[in-house]
């Protein structure tokens, strides 16, 4: 049996249409029939060869959203016709300290989805069983993908911020992270302030759940927030250096930096804004049961990603879309 995917098969190459065996599942893998993955800006990691140790050619996609379609020996509890996900976290070894100490997320021979095994730019994939999350029925496939990135990542990091509810969370850009950052703040029952540049962003920030907006091409994010009492915690998606560094002098005395977005150039920090007891701290994504949690609540809570669907024939266009910044506000392939 045959499938269409889309694969790397060298270095800043174009996206290939390419017809492969469907693969088999070996022992603890499950084979997924994709209805739906999403594309992430990480993406270009494969499309660049920049991974370490990186083989091509390679399928990418860690946002993965099917059903099972096969089950390899040893696998349990899963079965043919479930809806499962898989995300970034692509499986880990359960025999490391990291594992040992229930820290599978920082497992030291930790598989990334789409890197070290094929992804979801397919017709099937075959996966760790460690890396599925079951995907509730209210969402649909073209709705999970995006969630099982930038969902969790976001949904995670806030969860796990220390932050409780009434304390003011402030959210640093409205794109991918963003948007749905915004939601899961509403949410949880923070106070939520959104931060991005131009007066056209505050309706669709407001849409989204923010109950204040910032314009920050006209007043300073760090100005405006502590105009408004200081953010207990920032919640940094959008990778500008110079965005991110704006906002530390915005948070309250012990505010957190919560780093989700990885600027490229580093951002400068001053000691003695530092010394109120504030900090900064980044959040991976998260395992499959992470996964789980964020899709359960989006679909208990109504928070969705806003998507630009693409068959595999527009990978490219796809993937360009969001590299440049113009998906509105994450981009979905369907097989």
């Amino acid at each position: 049996m045959k499938m269409r995917a889309v694969q790397v098969s060298k270095a800043r190459g174009s996206f290939e249409i390419v017809e492969r065996d469907v693969p088999e599942p070996k022992w603890g893998q499950v084979r997924v029939r994709v209805e739906a993955c999403g594309i992430c800006h990480s993406d270009a990691m494969v499309k660049e060869a920049a991974f370490p140790g990186l083989a091509l050619p390679r399928i990418p996609g860690h946002e993965i959203a099917g059903r099972v379609d096969a089950v390899g020996e040893g696998v349990v509890p899963w079965k043919p016709g479930d809806r499962v996900g898989v995300g970034w976290h692509g499986g880990h070894c359960f025999t490391c300290d990291r594992c040992r100490r229930g820290l599978f997320l920082n497992c030291e021979n930790a598989k990334v989805t789409g890197i070290h095994h094929d992804g979801g730019y397919a017709e099937y994939a075959v996966v760790p069983a460690e890396s599925l999350a079951r995907i509730p029925e209210s969402l649909s496939a073209v709705e999970a993908g995006p969630l099982l990135c930038a969902g969790v990542t976001t949904f995670n990091a806030l969860r796990n911020s220390g932050a409780r509810p009434g304390d003011t969370i402030a959210v640093q850009g409205i794109g991918g992270l963003g948007h749905l950052g915004i939601q899961y703040a509403a949410r949880l029952g923070f106070r939520t302030i959104a931060l991005s540049r131009g007066a056209d962003k505050e309706a669709l920030a407001l849409e989204l759940g923010a109950h204040e907006y910032v314009d920050t091409a006209k007043t300073p994010a760090a100005e405006a927030l502590q105009k408004l009492g200081g953010a207990d915690v920032v919640l940094a998606t959008a990778p500008s250096a110079e965005a991110i560094g704006s906002v530390i002098d915005g948070l309250k005395p012990r505010g957190t930096l919560l780093l989700v977005a990885a600027a490229h150039e580093a951002f400068p920090v001053h000691a003695f804004a530092m010394l109120s007891g504030r900090r900064i701290q980044g959040w991976p994504s998260g395992t499959s049961i992470d996964s789980e949690d964020a899709l359960r609540f989006s679909a208990l809570h109504g928070v969705k990603p806003r998507t630009e669907v693409f068959p595999l024939e527009r990978a490219e266009e796809a993937y360009e879309r969001v590299m440049q910044n113009r998906a509105r506000f994450r981009a979905v392939l369907t097989p």
